[in-house]
């Protein structure tokens, strides 16, 4: 790691570019906000830096290190945005994308959902060959039809191909020697295979996974040589890192490597964030809430811990990549408001974005938005917001929502916009009790911790509707995903597939799948030039009883595999069967399908406390209208900054910050504490 003594945190969402530094020296940390640059988001990235950098007071050449959460993956494949493409797999398995699984979301409708396929059966080719479920050599390559299939390939013309074999995770020869063949042909070519990219059983699920990855490889590498020629414009030299699903760090070619690993960049920097939180305040189980301008984000952290999944899902496409589990709904700051065909009042999940953003933005914007509504019934400031740099347009709102919702609804103005609050705040809660009761879990055992640009104006509201009674704030809310990327390490995720009784006669199995995970994570440690007292490896396994079809991530305790080994894998395997489904088998049988390695390398933000909250000298508090308990009241306006750790403020009452405004309403009262965080609790 360079010594220069700024690290920089950087979360490019859909609508502000948000960041984080911290000074290594002095320990002081600092946030800023900055529009982000749809048309060319590596630009808004530099821009934010130089802002940065001019009101903090340091060089572009004092930054050591940037950690980068961005949304260009996963904006391309929800736009369909992707290069043309085509498959290579096992001669007859063509159709697995389409086949799929037997799976029906609607069990009641009469025919399926149509199924997203990202490349077309005429670019599907069958390779001659097979290899069997143990990696033994059945059908070997056969070299004219090989060769024949390869300039298919070439001559459709594709920029990508993704090559995805029957069992190639047991044995990948046939897989490196159709690379080998494909690249000598077309050189220039984005070729991903499934043994690296998701070395798993699932034939739909790895196929699915390998065809999304080769299809990012161009936009992620046309991204990153964007970023390092906008950065090195700038005169900044320091290294970059992406942020993957996971939470953890990668290198920016290993991330045009593995770009499918990137799909919940940005949002896993928020879950860090809140797990960290939540711990610092002792409040175990918190559900985090990231509300920005265009999603809402939700994730449960149980027991101090948040839930990473093997598995998720990306507009109906799935992703078999260890991830940070979380739920996402279309609804943000700059969601609209509109009536539909039938005459109902709609909130989303169509958004205003960046540009032209919500009508007060003044940027061309004519659909009324969520913040077109906060600022009518005066939860925001027209001359506060963004810091008093960016003036919102009341009368521009109004005039949006007279027009599109006050006439078809024949409305006034309070009732239509209070009507779209209770909207927007009734789809929040039921993502929140999706997420919640998926897991057998109660929200009244639950404390709501809200962040992101948008969500203080509605995170209490929210809370009361799910009977939830304790709301957290972060310091800085509006960019606490980026404060999360701030203490992100590297890691990288291995796993072997191997399915074996959890039994005696599989500790040597068990043992030589171990040694050959930590010599590889090692490996990687080792190519990212990570001292070996800064590594962690930990190993985890994929149960399951025999004869289900889903497994369990249960934590292998550290050491050789031994006896004690497999009947502490047994016990936690268990214990989390009774906790998940209400029951185990003692009787049946259990067997390791994955085994997996996470490899850590420390960057070096373990330890560090958080500075404690000094109040500013300014002590000024004024009162405005607000719509807040169904009526206008003059509320008493507050500065966070202003307020001393321990001092209380009863609601109704705004809590003014430089990107975000909170709303506590009547019953409510809010507390400061040392750090600057502040709770929120409902009186009895």
């Amino acid at each position: 790691m360079s010594q220069n003594r700024i690290t920089v945190a950087v979360d490019i969402g859909g609508t502000f570019t948000d960041l984080e530094l911290r000074d290594d020296t002095t320990g002081l940390a600092h946030s800023l906000k900055s529009p982000t640059t749809p048309d060319d988001p590596a630009r808004g990235l530099a821009d934010a830096l130089l802002l940065a950098a001019e009101r903090f007071g340091f060089a572009l050449s004092d930054i050591g290190l940037i950690l980068h959460g961005t949304t260009i993956a996963t904006n391309a494949v929800l736009t369909r945005d992707l290069p043309d493409g085509a498959l290579i797999t096992t001669e007859g398995f063509e159709d697995v994308l389409e086949i799929g699984r037997h799976a029906r979301r609607d069990i009641y409708a009469l025919r399926g959902p149509d199924r997203s396929v990202l490349i077309p059966r005429r670019r599907r080719f069958g390779a001659p060959g097979r290899i069997g479920a143990a990696g033994e050599v059945v059908r070997p390559l056969d070299a004219a039809a090989l060769d024949s299939v390869i300039s298919r390939v070439a001559d459709s013309g594709v920029e990508a191909t993704a090559i995805c074999l029957l069992n190639a995770f047991a044995n990948p020869a046939h897989e490196i020697a159709i690379r080998k063949a494909l690249l000598a042909r077309c050189p220039g070519m984005a070729v991903s295979c499934s043994h690296e990219v998701s070395p798993e059983i699932r034939e739909f699920e790895r196929t699915a996974t390998t065809v999304l990855n080769a299809q990012l490889v161009p936009v992620i590498h046309r991204y990153v040589t964007a970023v390092r020629k906008r950065l090195s414009d700038a005169g900044v030299t320091a290294p970059v890192y992406l942020i993957q699903s996971n939470g953890g760090a990668i290198s920016l070619d290993a991330a045009v490597q593995a770009p499918v690993k990137l799909l919940l960049s940005g949002p896993s920097g928020g879950v860090l964030a809140a797990q960290k939180l939540a711990r610092s305040l002792n409040t175990p189980d918190v559900v985090g809430v990231d509300m920005g301008g265009t999603s809402y984000d939700v994730a449960v952290i149980s027991g101090g811990q948040r839930t990473v999944v093997t598995q998720g899902e990306i507009d109906g496409l799935p992703v078999r990549v260890p991830m940070v589990e979380m739920h996402t709904i279309g609804a943000g700051g700059g969601s609209i408001a509109f009536v539909d065909a039938s005459g109902r009042l709609q909130v989303g999940p169509r958004s205003a974005g960046a540009v032209p953003g919500p009508v007060c933005y003044g940027r061309g914007g004519q659909e009324p938005t969520v913040t077109d509504i906060n600022l009518i019934l005066g939860r925001l400031d027209p001359s506060t917001f963004l810091g008093g740099r960016f003036a919102l347009d009341l009368d521009g709102a109004r005039a949006a929502l007279r027009d599109r919702m006050e006439v078809p609804l024949n409305l006034d103005t309070d009732h239509a916009a209070s009507g779209i609050l209770s909207v927007v705040n009734a789809k929040l809660a039921a993502s929140i009790k999706f997420s919640l009761f998926a897991k057998g879990l109660d929200p009244r055992d639950f404390a709501l911790m809200s962040f992101g640009g948008a969500g203080g104006v509605h995170a209490i509201e929210v809370a009361e509707e799910l009977g939830i009674t304790e709301v957290i704030f972060p310091r800085d809310p509006s960019t606490f995903s980026a404060h999360g990327i701030l203490s992100s390490d590297i890691q990288h995720d291995l796993s072997r597939t191997e399915i074996l009784p959890l039994a005696s006669a599989s500790l040597a199995a068990l043992a030589a799948m171990a040694e050959d995970l930590r010599a590889r994570g090692t490996a990687l440690l080792d190519a990212d030039a990570i001292a070996p007292e800064r590594r962690v490896l930990r190993l985890t396994a994929d149960l399951r009883y025999r004869g289900q079809a889903f497994e369990l991530m249960t934590d292998m305790p550290d050491g050789p595999c031994t006896e004690q080994t497999l009947a502490t894998l047994r016990e936690r395997f268990e214990e989390q069967h009774r906790q998940r489904f209400s029951f185990d088998d003692p009787d049946e049988a259990v067997e390791l399908v994955t085994m997996r390695l996470v490899a850590i390398g420390r960057l070096g933000d373990e330890g560090r406390t958080a500075a404690r909250h000094s109040p500013s000298e300014d002590r000024a508090t004024g009162t405005r209208p607000v719509h807040v308990n169904g009526a206008w009241a003059e509320v008493p306006v507050h500065r966070q900054l202003s307020l001393a750790p321990g001092e209380v403020i009863d609601g109704p009452a705004i809590i003014e910050q430089e990107y975000t405004t909170l709303l506590i309403p009547g019953h409510w009262s809010l507390t400061m504490t040392e750090t600057g965080d502040m709770t929120a609790r409902k009186q009895p």
